[in-house]
């Protein structure tokens, strides 16, 4: 991924905006430090990308998942 100056970007910024609509992803650094980086608008981010579901039919969740170790945890909790 291409890694662009703070100065070039404010210099280039038309040209730049065109290249991250196009899909082309960039980084932004000052002094060499990345600073951001610059995807298209619409390009899901990588935390959009999980799959769910993808466990469906390799396990089997009990109908009484939610009262499992009730009565252990009202033993801790003094009830």
């Amino acid at each position: 991924m291409e890694t662009i100056n703070i100065h070039e970007a404010k210099t280039h910024l038309s040209r730049l905006i065109e290249k991250a609509a196009r899909g082309e992803s960039f980084i932004i650094a000052k002094a060499g430090k990345p600073m951001v980086k610059v995807i298209p608008f619409d390009q899901p981010s990588e935390v959009a990308q999980r799959r769910l579901g993808f466990l469906v039919g390799q396990i089997v969740v009990p109908d009484d998942f939610d009262q499992m170790g009730s009565a252990e945890i009202e033993e801790l909790f003094g009830a």
